[in-house]
């Protein structure tokens, strides 16, 4: 039973709530809501893909949230010489401070929690020297990037589930993902066979940087403002959430890409039902924390039998 709910709980979860909507929630049938809300959810998504890779190996980025708010800098730093450069230099932007986190991870030692911890007061702060209050903009690029449809869906929850079929591909098909897989298992046996265990640790933290300031750039440029004080404030709770309830342990060794999806899923909705219903947003706070510790507790089951 517990190995079930586990690797089907949270599709449940999911499937119980649209039930109790379409019930109970008036107008949520309406393809406006539906809209709405995959195009809320999208950004954390994201980030939860990099921060399943980064649990995967046994690790944690606290500074997912922050890189958001460097990314929002950036893109309107940049946004004079065109939309693309800004998207490119907020990447980079990215790129470097997740570089920064793996390295103090796999070359300086550091623990996790303690490396990206550090990095989310820094980054933020240096976001937040950047670009000290909200900027809006009128760039057109920018803007049909955030609110552009493709067929009716809109373009940031096509890049979404792209991402998500590149993941899944990349934890499963490739040599890579075995090697993350492996380290988050077992690091010293890895390092043992002669994995190159650093240098898959960094660039796991550099995909991790990456997507968070790809959601950075498309939250900004979906809300026409770029706003690094609040941007991607507590969204890594959101992710972390989203990779323990799809049934990925914190222990590692294991990447649950589609339950990661849907664990997002579940705490939009979750989210949504409860404002619709006139319940605060504190009430999502403290569901969210009852639900991990149960996620966790089902893992922890696991390890022990």
């Amino acid at each position: 039973m517990t190995r079930w709910i586990r690797d089907y709980g949270v599709y449940a979860a999911v499937l119980a709530l649209l039930v109790f909507n379409v019930l109970f929630t008036p107008y949520f049938l309406d393809a406006a809501n539906f809209r709405t809300q995959l195009v809320q959810v999208s950004p954390i998504v994201i980030i939860s893909l990099g921060m399943a890779l980064v649990i995967g190996t046994k690790g944690i980025d606290l500074s997912v949230g922050s890189v958001m708010a460097l990314a929002a800098a950036l893109t309107a730093l940049y946004l004079g010489y065109g939309a693309a450069v800004a998207l490119v230099v907020a990447l980079i932007g990215g790129a470097v401070a997740g570089a920064a986190g793996g390295t103090l991870v796999a070359y300086v030692g550091i623990q996790p929690i303690v490396a990206t911890l550090a990095l989310l007061v820094g980054v933020r702060g240096l976001a937040n020297v950047l670009v000290p209050q909200l900027v809006e903009f009128r760039n057109p690029d920018l803007i049909a990037l955030g609110s552009s449809s493709l067929f009716g869906v809109p373009l940031i929850v096509i890049i979404a589930a792209a991402l998500t079929l590149v993941v899944a591909f990349l934890v499963r098909r490739t040599t890579f993902g075995r090697q993350v897989v492996a380290i988050g298992g077992n690091r010293a046996a890895s390092e043992l066979s002669g994995l190159p265990v650093k240098r898959v640790l960094v660039l796991v933290y550099v995909i991790s940087g990456l997507l968070a300031a790809l959601a950075g750039v498309l939250a900004t440029a979906r809300l026409q403002a770029s706003d690094p004080t609040s941007l991607g404030m507590f969204i890594e709770l959101s992710a972390i959430t989203a990779v323990v309830v799809g049934g990925t342990p914190l222990s590692g060794g294991r990447i649950r890409v589609a339950s990661t999806v849907m664990g997002a899923l579940l705490m939009q909705l979750l989210s949504a039902t409860l404002i619709k219903h006139n319940l605060p947003q504190s009430w999502t706070q403290m569901v969210q924390a009852v639900i991990i510790l149960a996620a966790v507790y089902v893992t922890r089951e696991r390890v022990k039998r």
